[in-house]
């Protein structure tokens, strides 16, 4: 006898919902046991269903998706939980996967999308479609990059940083230099090593080094 997989649907749109339950009937193996139109009947239908799967919209009324999903993971870490939602950006894929869910779904995506992502996720593993992979991927080389460019500047001493900070906000050597009460040519000193350290070779490097980092310090300079 063919097992059957209980799913529960979160989606504060009715038309989505009887969309999705005539979808998921078209399998024979999927029962759906329960709707919630909200985040707060969702946490609460979860709890008292313990479905095999939810199927989760991000924008929810009352409790956000993703507080939804981080609330069902804390009490069930071993739910499995694929978001559905219209939201493709990096923030959103990012914020999903980390708070945990099993599968990420755009509702631009085909139906096979969907039967994809739930005979994935019922194996005990992570479904996502190459686009979002991409996304995903992207997102960690570039983090990757930043903490490299962060570690770089870790290595700056404090009047290097001090000097590189004047530079980004615009002042000229002689300027920092009366700033600091150094020679011009101490400051010059400073900006050269710098370009040597951070691997650039034009003081506008240097500032979309900074820029493009996130590397400008708080401080209020006078």
């Amino acid at each position: 006898m063919e097992t059957i997989t209980r799913i529960m649907l979160a989606d504060d749109h009715a038309l989505i919902r009887s969309g999705l339950k005539l979808l998921l009937g078209k399998r024979a193996s999927y029962e759906v046991v329960g709707e919630a139109a909200d985040g707060m009947e969702a946490l609460r239908l979860y709890k008292e269903l313990e479905p095999d799967i939810l199927i989760l919209d991000i924008s929810l009324p009352r409790m956000d998706g993703i507080q939804v999903l981080k609330e069902i993971k804390f009490s069930y870490p071993e739910a499995k939980i694929i978001v559905l939602t219209m939201h493709e950006d990096e923030e959103y894929i990012n914020a999903v996967i980390h708070a945990g869910a099993s599968g990420y779904v755009p509702k631009a995506a085909v139906d096979e999308d969907l039967y994809a992502a739930i005979e994935t996720v019922l194996k005990g593993y992570t479904y996502l479609r190459p686009q979002e992979t991409h996304v995903l991927l992207t997102s960690i080389k570039k983090k990757s990059d930043q903490e490299r460019h962060l570690e770089l500047y870790r290595l700056l001493s404090a009047r290097e940083k001090e000097i590189l900070d004047y530079l980004t906000r615009g002042y000229s050597l002689v300027e920092i230099a009366q700033k600091l009460v150094l020679s011009v040519k101490t400051v010059d000193t400073h900006k050269s090593r710098l370009m040597i350290k951070l691997n650039v070779t034009k003081k506008s490097e240097l500032i979309e080094y900074v820029i493009s980092n996130n590397l400008q310090r708080k401080e209020n300079f006078k």
